[in-house]
């Protein structure tokens, strides 16, 4: 686990420092926003129509294997832009190729990834895992921002991609080397699919257990609603505090580190989870959301950084705690498949989140969009929740109806089939029916 971890930091740090100059790049090539967000959309494309495949391939394959190919894989793209850029060669339609080409990669190698990294540990750490996971990714990507700048200053735009091929080849060549704990599923004989019907149906399978699963329906619904109207701080604090606040960058800067800093503090609390629910998450993401509320309506700059901390702290908390259930509430063989429906869920909410959010700011300004983000988002956990109970209830008993029991034969003075009314004594339980002997026959 602690190479796993290493190999992991060094990725992430690898990644952010490509995604930090990828917009560069392609403002230099081509001189053009529309273009950024075009090729951003290119390669968020395959997670939204190929997540649930890419599941699918990650529970037919052997693990180990998966990650290996698809790190390495990675790293083929990132080295052969480097190439292209340092060569001068590089053109938008070989970018959007090369941008589609790790989309595609990718909606394999995440699911992958993360499970391989939970085999690693025994089931029961497998909450630390993940969060441990989390503070990896939160580490490399301040590390990845900062020194994205030093490289692109110092030794051009190509130094970034290079150095992120680089860190996919370290993942690739640690893998092989990992001692599992425990295996979902024994490996397939020579690395071939289990069979013909996992192929086939995997994919439909996988969707339907889905959404045949109302804890994770509930879920995603949280999620969605939280990372719409509730996770966008990028944007709607930097609109505060450089309007109504009135700072500046500097200050936003600051507000950016508190965020940065309180989710790393609260993957590290995430550690001590063992059994996260739902109930859970929900419980959380309504706190996350009442927070955004009094930020929204904070005076003052100083009161905006002391509620930053908490708000990121919960978000971090809930996070881990969502993606604990995710990886471990499907059995063994499902697992990659759930991801695969979670990532184009995801990569969905991700794609509408942004340009919803910036309607409701220009509707009703930064702070308006905070606390209308968090009354909304509490309202529907909490319209959520008051459904739960009612349904686990179960429907209302008429009044003046009495209940009666049908008690078989020898179990009371009425006779078999009679309905009676139980009295307050208990009533004696019948012994189990002896279980038939089975014989295998080799």
């Amino acid at each position: 686990m602690r190479w796993w971890s290493l190999a992991n930091l060094v990725s992430n740090t690898g990644t952010w420092m490509q995604l930090t100059v990828q917009n560069l790049l392609v403002l230099q090539i081509t001189g053009s926003a529309a273009a950024t967000g075009l090729s951003l959309s290119v390669q968020a494309a395959p997670g939204l129509l190929l997540g649930l495949a890419g599941g699918a391939v990650v529970d037919s394959w052997p693990r180990k294997v998966t990650a290996t190919v698809s790190q390495a894989v990675l790293g083929l793209v990132a080295f052969t832009t480097a190439a292209l850029v340092a060569c001068d060669q590089l053109t938008l339609p070989l970018l959007m190729v090369l941008a589609a080409v790790t989309g595609v990669v990718a909606t394999v190698d995440g699911p992958a990834c993360a499970l391989l990294g939970n085999d690693l540990v025994p089931v029961e750490d497998v909450p630390s895992s993940i969060a441990l996971g989390s503070v990896v990714h939160s580490v490399g990507r301040l590390t990845g921002v900062a020194l994205a700048g030093v490289a692109v200053a110092g030794f051009g735009t190509a130094a970034a991609y290079a150095a992120n091929g680089i860190s996919f080849l370290l993942v690739a060549l640690v893998i092989p080397f990992l001692r599992l704990h425990h295996r979902a599923e024994p490996a397939p004989a020579g690395g071939a699919p289990r069979d013909r019907a996992a192929r086939k149906g995997g994919t439909r399978e996988g969707l339907a257990f889905f959404l045949g699963r109302p804890r994770l329906v509930a879920l995603t619904v949280i999620t969605a609603v939280s990372a719409i109207f509730g996770r966008n701080y990028g944007l709607t604090l930097a609109v505060l505090v450089t309007g109504p606040l009135a700072g500046g960058a500097e200050e936003f800067g600051t507000v950016s580190t508190v965020l940065a800093l309180g989710g790393i503090g609260g993957a590290v609390l995430a550690g001590r989870l063992r059994r996260p629910s739902v109930r859970l998450v929900a419980t959380l993401a309504a706190v996350g959301a009442l927070l955004q509320v009094a930020a929204g309506l904070a005076p003052e700059l100083w009161l905006l950084v002391l509620l930053v901390a908490p708000m990121a702290v919960v978000e971090s908390l809930s996070d881990t705690a969502g993606t604990t259930v995710l990886q471990t509430d499907p059995p063994a063989a499902m697992r990659g498949r759930v991801l695969g429906v979670w990532r184009s869920a995801g990569t969905g909410w991700g794609l509408a989140g942004p340009p919803l959010l910036g309607l409701l700011m220009e509707w009703a300004g930064p702070r308006g969009a905070l606390v209308a983000g968090g009354l909304l988002i509490a309202g529907v956990i909490g319209t959520g929740a008051a459904f739960h109970a009612r349904r686990a209830a179960g429907p209302p008993v008429p009044a003046g109806t009495l209940a009666t029991t049908v008690l078989p034969a020898g179990l009371g003075p009425a006779t078999a089939g009679t309905a009676v009314v139980p009295t307050a004594a208990a009533l004696p339980v019948p012994a189990p029916a002896p279980v038939p002997q089975l014989t295998t026959v080799a």
